[in-house]
């Protein structure tokens, strides 16, 4: 774990000076490298059979949201991907329909500007009682396999960021924008809402920067235990 942390020396944090937006012209997308031939393949396999063998797990929460929460049951937000492109992302809804989200973006701004974990705000009055269920298990982002199978993320790499939180970066942060966003990553098996942003940006760039096949069906194995020790 202290290996991936020390993708970037401390003092790297405090020399880019002013927070800056990420930004990628002709020139910063060309000279990101590719992403690798196997990904797409692994990723469309992988998302297939997923929702192949959890599409009855699909209705049935569906169906628990729309019960249990009056609203739609899935919920779609704009993140930044790949190359700081815009997508919307699909998740079960975890929040009571219209949900204001102040609260977050001032909580991210504040861990984003004082380094602090990234702890899920307690007790969070928007989230209703099976959403906090959704939330822990992780359940709640399955829908994102559809976002695998459009080509807007990966099964693997950091998760997609909000614009929001995006504008409080510093310029070293945005390296983590030169791989696809994914479901899991390193961050996610490394502790996850127990780092502090600075670590997950590290896990984040670390990934891009050692992403190979092996490193790739190692993290999605230690996703699973990883999710069931969150949970206890």
């Amino acid at each position: 774990m202290n290996a991936w942390k020390k993708t970037y020396p401390e003092s790297e944090k405090e020399s880019t000076g002013a927070l800056a937006a990420c930004s990628y012209g002709s020139l910063e997308s060309f000279l990101v490298a590719p992403v690798p031939w196997w990904k797409r393949p692994l990723d469309l396999f992988g998302a297939s059979i997923a929702l192949v063998l959890l599409m009855p797990l699909f209705l049935l929460f569906y169906i628990l949201v729309k019960i249990l929460s009056p609203g739609p049951a899935f919920f779609k937000q704009e993140r930044t991907g790949y190359l700081g492109k815009p997508f919307k992302i699909w998740k079960f809804r975890t929040m009571h329909a219209n949900a204001d989200s102040a609260l977050h973006q001032q909580r991210c701004r504040n861990s984003i500007l004082n380094d602090s974990e990234l702890n899920k705000v307690e007790n969070d009055p928007r989230i209703f009682p099976f959403g906090s269920f959704l939330r822990r298990s992780c359940i709640d982002e399955l829908p994102q396999l559809f976002n695998v199978l459009r080509g807007e993320m990966s099964l693997v790499g950091p998760r997609p960021e909000l614009p929001y939180a995006i504008d409080e970066y510093q310029r070293w942060h945005c390296a983590r924008l030169n791989v696809l966003p994914g479901m899991t990553g390193l961050w996610q098996i490394n502790g996850k809402n127990k780092t502090t942003f600075t670590e997950m940006i590290r896990y984040d760039i670390g990934y891009g920067k050692e992403l190979s096949f092996k490193l790739e069906m190692k993290i999605l194995l230690l996703t699973i235990p990883a999710i069931i020790k969150l949970t206890q």
